[in-house]
């Protein structure tokens, strides 16, 4: 059996990607590196929980000497590496934090990883061969769009957040190693991500909590930013296909093709939750979740679009979404009214 570090799987995306993974592999061991910041949450985990294929430690990806540990005691054999302080907001108040975890954990990971797979740069040990280090990232990385072009795997990085500057730090330290040391890498940059177990302080959690409490729902500036949207496990599958059949020292972007607006983000899920979930009696016709909507300040570094071109993990690897805007926010909205006891 295999064993693969896989870090940050308490959070958003790792939760959800470490269950279809474990589901769709038998043959290997899950290792869960993961801090328990304020997004992690072993809540999201317990369906594998007990699995004896998964092993949770709590710890700091900073820590070389809890990595290395790791790596010596499971023989690990591969890494995916979603562990990152994520949120734009918290980026803005306190950066610091943010550099040493994706740029300083990112770099330790790295090492560690080049050190036990490798004897010498160009150079895997007899066995570990096929080891490899998947990183995941952001399209973030790539700056603010107009109003027609995509991101593709050879726009240039333009980051205009601590976030968004620490994660492109953190994708070039990937690439160095790839480049100087022959490291078996790849690395994905994604769009915006949506479905179950996302943090509260995330847009669609806070639109659908705020809704149903009958709290004013903050949008940001005039609302007009543009997000392309991909639905979680879309983006499991592809960072699946990636991590195995990925090209070595290759970058592959995965987006959903749907692109909205915040305005159209709140609109679609207020009109949703007015017909499963209306606020007041059927008498009351004019109640609308809609009436709830304020613009508050827009933020700093407020990036105006983002948009990915999936061309090519597409076309090189066969990954198609399976769910469009339409259908995976109506299974988002669905998760949420169970988790605020709403349903």
């Amino acid at each position: 059996m295999k064993s693969i570090l896989v870090t940050g799987c308490a959070g958003f995306i790792g939760s959800n990607f470490v269950p279809y993974f474990m589901d769709k592999y038998p043959e290997y061991k899950i290792v869960n590196l993961d801090l328990l910041t304020y997004a992690g949450d072993l809540e999201n985990l317990k369906e594998v929980e007990n699995n004896p294929r998964y092993k949770f430690i709590k710890g700091d990806i900073c820590n070389r000497e809890l990595v290395e540990f790791i790596f010596n005691e499971y023989d690990v054999r591969g890494v995916i590496h979603f562990a990152a302080e994520s949120h734009v907001d918290n980026s803005i108040k306190n950066p610091s934090v943010f550099i040493e975890t994706n740029v300083n954990g990112s770099f330790t990971l790295l090492d560690v990883a080049y050190k036990y797979w490798m004897n010498k740069p160009f150079d895997y040990k007899d066995g570990y061969e096929n080891c490899r280090f998947h990183h995941i990232s952001t399209d973030e990385v790539y700056g603010t769009l107009n109003e027609t072009d995509l991101f593709t795997e050879e726009t240039p990085y333009a980051p205009n957040s601590p976030y968004s500057a620490s994660k492109a730090s953190s994708d070039m330290i990937v690439r160095s190693y790839q480049e100087t040391y022959g490291m078996n890498s790849v690395i994905t940059n994604c769009s915006n991500n949506y479905g179950a177990k996302q943090h509260d302080e995330k847009l669609i959690p806070t639109i659908i909590r705020k809704a149903l409490a009958g709290e004013s729902i903050p949008i940001y500036g005039d609302g007009k930013n543009i997000r392309d949207w991909l639905f979680v496990l879309d983006h499991c599958k592809g960072i699946d296909l990636v991590y195995h059949k990925g090209e070595a020292s290759n970058v592959y972007n995965i987006g959903g093709r749907n692109e909205r607006t915040n305005l159209q983000i709140v609109d679609t899920i207020c009109t949703i939750l007015d017909k499963i979930k209306p606020r007041h009696s059927k008498l009351d016709l004019e109640s609308s979740y809609k009436d709830l909507i304020i613009f508050v300040e827009d933020r700093a570094g407020h990036d105006r679009r983002y948009a990915i071109d999936a061309t090519k993990v597409e076309e090189k690897l066969g990954w198609k979404a399976d769910e469009d805007f339409d259908s995976g926010i109506v299974k988002t909205i669905e998760w949420y009214l169970k988790k605020y006891n709403k349903g």
